[in-house]
This record gives C-alpha cells, structure tokens and sequence, in this order.
C-alpha cells in the first residue's frame, strides 16, 4: 500500500497494477482528499455492510487534471475498467462495476445483511426512482458538478490552464451555458420531492426515506448533500480548496432545501456512517 500525503491528509491506497492481481473487493476511489458523492456513497454501502475493500488510487494522484483523467494519462485506468471515472469496485476477476446501481447490487450480492433495497415492490420502485434522480445522469450530483464547474471557471483567465482544465472536466458533464442555467430548478425540483418523501414518511411516524430501516436512498442523500451543504471540517476534513466549491449558495437551490432534510443527512451519519468521514 502506497501513502499519499494530500493538503496534509495522509492516503493510503494500491495502485492500479497491484489492485489488478488482487483478489476479493478493491475500489477504484481516486486519492483526492475530496468528499465527490459518488465515492462517499460507495464507501457509505460499503460501511454500512460491514464490507472490506482495498482503496485503490489512480496514476499520478494529486494532480487534478489526472484525478480526473483529463490529461490522456488513465490509460491504466481504462485498460482495467473501460472507462475513466471513479468510483469503481471490482470483485475477484468479474466485470468492473462503474455506475451506482451496479455498485449497489453488487454490494446486496456480497453482504445481504443489511439490504438496502426495500422488499415491497412499490417502495422498491420509487427508492430507485428518487436514487436515480439523486445520483443517475442529469440528476442532482450530475447538476451539482456542472454548478460547481461554472463557480470554478468564473472567476478564471479564460486562457489559463486552470479554465482549460475546468471546461474539460465540465465536458463530462455536458458543459454549456444552457446547461448551467436550468441545474439550480433541476436541483431545487429533486431537493423538493425528497423533502416530500420524507415528510411523508415523518407523517407515519419513519425515520427514514422508506420503510422503517435504513435504504440505500438515506446513503445516498447523506452522502449527495455534501455537494451543496458540506458536513463541518471536524466531521469531514477535506482539501482545503474543496470547501468552497461544495458550498452552493445560489438562492433558488437554497430555498429548496429544508431543515427536514438537513436532519435528516446528521441522523443517517451519526447513526449508520463513518464519522469523521476517512478518505
């Protein structure tokens, strides 16, 4: 295991060439002390299930054109996983999992206690729904990243290599204006029909998004609020550089956001996951 010293945050992590001859459960994370939703959602199922996992890093990390696989340097990354993105898990020799629900059933596969898919057919229909929404292409960490490239390049020369590496990592997302412009509804939208779920639920006298127990949904959107309303530096230590860029502050995404659903993200943590959050 290779030690990556970070901002100051120690990381330890396998490279990808040692992952590769691994066996079990190894998880392409990236190394950036950088709470991205995707890979905290991931490490959440993970804890939750009680599930061991080998962090593995990708080439040259700490560099942010890299981490991202901007550069044309995650060829290794792509041999092994076809594709360029983390979070990744990879179980013995088996296909690399590189979407959410993959990673989730996967998991459900692995340790199937705790599940986190509701049992009831209508609960399990709209939890995955709502997680689609939350974590799927065009939902709400899709907009939250296109928001929060458009607060990065802002205030940039647009011929300096930090607005080049902005507009490219903003490509993966389908950067545009009129992209950019419609994100904040779309979030507020999304942040409004959790708030609505959860109401409903709290009517009944439930805790959580489902049920009377902990899915996949609580996971997730504990873990996605972090995208516009980051936990303390205490309970999540991130690189310093992050921090302002996960604080969104735009007025309609804001007005959206409840209390409720705020409440809700400090219950699922202090009561389910990892805290302070481990990178």
């Amino acid at each position: 295991m290779a030690e990556i010293s970070i901002n100051d945050i120690t990381l330890q992590y396998a490279s990808i060439a040692a992952a590769k001859e691994m066996n079990g459960l190894r998880i392409v994370l990236g190394a950036y002390a950088d709470p991205g939703m995707w890979r905290e959602a991931c490490k959440g199922i993970c804890y939750v299930k009680q599930l061991p996992y080998v962090p593995v890093v990708t080439a040259n990390a700490g560099r942010s054109d890299t981490e991202f696989g901007l550069d044309g340097s995650d060829t290794e990354l792509r041999d092994w996983t076809a594709q360029s993105s983390a979070p990744v898990m990879v179980w013995n020799d088996e296909r690399p999992r590189s979407t959410w629900i993959e990673q989730l059933y996967l998991a459900e596969r692995l340790a199937p206690e705790p599940s986190l898919i509701p049992t009831d057919a209508t609960d399990r229909v709209q939890m995955f729904g709502l997680a689609n929404e939350l974590c799927g292409e065009n939902g709400f960490g899709w907009m939250g990243r296109l928001m929060l490239v458009d607060m990065g390049m802002e205030p940039l020369d647009k011929a300096s290599a930090e607005y080049s590496f902005w507009r490219r990592f903003g490509q993966k997302y389908g950067l545009s204006t009129a992209a950019i412009e419609a994100a904040p509804v779309r979030m507020a939208e999304i942040l409004q029909l959790l708030d609505r779920q959860l109401a409903a639920q709290q009517a009944r006298g439930r805790q959580f998004f489902f049920g009377d127990r902990l899915s996949a949904l609580d996971i997730y959107w504990a873990t996605f609020l972090g995208l516009i309303e980051p936990l303390p530096e205490a309970q999540c230590p991130m690189a310093s550089f992050f921090r302002p860029l996960y604080t969104n502050h735009h007025p309609v995404v804001r007005a959206a956001l409840s209390e409720r659903l705020i409440a809700h993200r400090a219950f699922i943590y202090e009561n389910f996951l990892e805290l302070p959050v481990v990178f």
